[in-house]
């Protein structure tokens, strides 16, 4: 007898409810950073009305500054957690594609369906780019009074090498 493939429930539950947690704990840490945000405000309120002093409102200002940081690096890494367990639900829920049944009179069978059948890409060839020849420039080389100039070496290829012999032999 022919079965329908079944999701695993259990599994899919699990999964949405951890993805729901890292939402929810998302929005624990803005909450905790909105309540940061009140505290330093009401604190600079204080100091307007001059009940506290300005190195005090500097000091929470940094330690504000600093709560607020660390807050944003834990959103953005619970963030990053949930993206990827939203990729690992997407690939579980695309994997229960359904089967291709045929009913017939002998009773009901896993139909064979016919892929879609690409079309092979072409390779891409890549053009090589023209090696710029450069002239060697010349040196000056001093023997007993005499000089000469020779042409200093560069590293040359085989084929660089073959392609020099040749012209020199033609002559």
């Amino acid at each position: 007898m022919a079965k329908e493939k079944m999701m695993n429930e259990a599994r899919f539950s699990k999964l949405v409810g951890e993805f729901d947690a890292l939402g929810e704990l998302v929005k624990t840490r803005q909450d905790e950073k909105q309540s940061v945000m009140d505290e330093f405000d009401k604190e600079r309120a204080r100091y307007r009305a001059g009940k506290i002093s300005e190195k005090t409102v500097e000091s929470s200002a940094r330690k504000t500054n600093k709560e607020m940081a660390k807050l944003n690096g834990e959103i953005k890494n619970i963030i990053s957690r949930a993206n990827k367990m939203a990729d690992v639900i997407k690939t579980f829920v695309s994997s229960q594609s359904p089967r291709v049944f045929r009913s017939s009179v002998s009773g009901i069978s896993l139909s064979g369906a016919k892929k879609k059948t690409r079309k092979k890409a072409k390779k891409k060839v890549k053009k090589r780019a023209k090696k710029v020849v450069r002239k060697a420039a010349k040196k000056t080389v001093k023997k007993k009074a005499k000089k000469v100039t020779r042409k200093k070496a560069f590293k040359t290829s085989n084929r660089d090498r073959e392609i020099a012999l040749d012209k020199k032999y033609q002559k």
